[in-house]
């Protein structure tokens, strides 16, 4: 199986023999942590030469820039222009960038959330009710989809920002965030759009979609690995806007070692931090790469065919699917709600079978386009013999 090759009806199979892990288990689990590419290894390799024998000069040769060239490479993937994209170590490191950018002290303070959104969102943005910010979260009253015409309906002239995740992770649900974002253009608010279980794997174009924001991280479907967060930010806000988190790398001109208030660069290099995380980019770019060239739009019509299935086996067996039926609503994953799931996920693991499993939600399984039908099969068959037993 792990040599599969490549097939009129899966050309993607090809691209299987540059992830040794599928040689080993059955994994399903990229929408926690994507299979490593193979040319990591090489791209470290050069991380470290370059430390090894440039030393400090690797920063003139290639290491300063690194962030800008890495965001141009992501930028492709995402429908963003060049120059667009910075690199942080984190997405809760860039929201905290742009929730900086604005003051909470007079009427335009709230900040309208989901209640289904990943918990870093809501930490993060909680945080700023020292700085008089009112957060108001739009409950689902389910842990599959939220209602998107009560969150229209909560934002408004006091609003000033909207974070929305593109795909729920709990259920891997598909968020027609449009009338969001023209909602919130017509109040005076803006967008940070999560896009962390999208990414890699449902095409992206921020651009069309005229978001303001977008965060996320390279962790899941893009296989980049940790350590290499994003902030997208709408060219035309990028000179508009001033944030109070910042580092020497925001500066107009970071060598001159200005001290007192920051110069703001012109370019998005204003929202970089610090030191850039070299070793963490040079990994990163390694799944930028493979993604780039196989194309979003080939890898989601593939991940369409296996979700569904997985979806339909389940639905055969009588299984609760709480991940929305419709391919339109879904994302990359299947969530699978099992009597004793957590239970179901150990025995799984332990046969090799590399799922994820989430409280008031179920198994999480994930596909790529390195996984084959045989895979998703032999873990529905290993689901129904756990099962079965007592």
């Amino acid at each position: 199986m792990a040599g599969a090759p490549a097939t009129p009806s899966d050309p993607l199979l090809c691209w299987r023999s540059e992830f040794p892990i599928v040689d080993t288990c059955t994994y399903l689990a990229s929408h926690s942590l994507g299979a490593m590419p193979r040319r990591v290894r090489d791209c470290l390799t050069a991380f470290a030469d370059e430390w090894d024998r440039r030393g400090v000069r690797a920063w003139r040769e290639g290491w300063w820039d690194l962030g800008r060239t890495t965001g141009n490479l992501l930028a492709g993937i995402l429908g963003a222009a060049p120059g667009t994209i910075s690199m942080h170590q984190n997405v809760t490191v860039a929201q905290s960038i742009v929730a900086s950018c604005f003051s909470f002290a007079g009427s335009r303070r709230k900040i309208v959330m989901q209640d289904l959104d990943f918990p870093t969102n809501h930490y993060l943005f909680e945080g700023f009710r020292r700085y008089g910010a009112e957060i108001v979260y739009v409950q689902s009253g389910n842990s599959m989809c939220a209602p998107l015409d009560q969150l229209l309906t909560a934002i408004d002239e006091d609003t000033v920002l909207v974070p929305i995740s593109l795909v729920l992770f709990r259920s891997g649900c598909l968020q027609d965030v449009r009338p969001v974002i023209e909602k919130a253009h017509r109040e005076g608010a803006l967008v940070v759009l999560d896009v962390y279980q999208a990414a890699g794997t449902v095409p992206i174009d921020l651009a069309a979609l005229d978001v303001d924001f977008a965060v996320g991280g390279s962790v899941k479907w893009l296989c980049g690995g940790p350590g290499a967060g994003y902030l997208y930010v709408r060219p035309d806000l990028i000179s508009l806007l001033r944030p109070a988190i910042v580092g020497w790398a925001g500066h107009a001109e970071p060598f001159a070692f200005e001290t007192g208030s920051i110069r703001y660069s012109e370019t998005i290099e204003r929202f970089h931090s610090g030191t850039p995380n070299v070793p963490a980019l040079y990994s990163a770019r390694a799944g930028y790469e493979v993604v780039a060239e196989i194309g979003v739009q080939a890898i989601r019509q593939k991940s369409l065919v296996l979700t569904r299935r997985l979806m339909d086996a389940a639905q055969q067996r009588g299984w609760m699917i709480r991940t929305p039926a419709i391919d339109s609503a879904r994302g990359g994953s299947v969530v699978i709600d099992l009597p004793d799931g957590a239970r179901v996920t150990d025995r799984l693991l332990e046969r090799g079978i590399i799922v994820d499993h989430r409280p008031d939600a179920g198994i999480r399984m994930a596909p790529h386009f390195y996984n084959t039908e045989a895979e998703i099969d032999r873990a529905v068959a290993a689901m129904d013999e756990i099962t079965t037993r007592p």
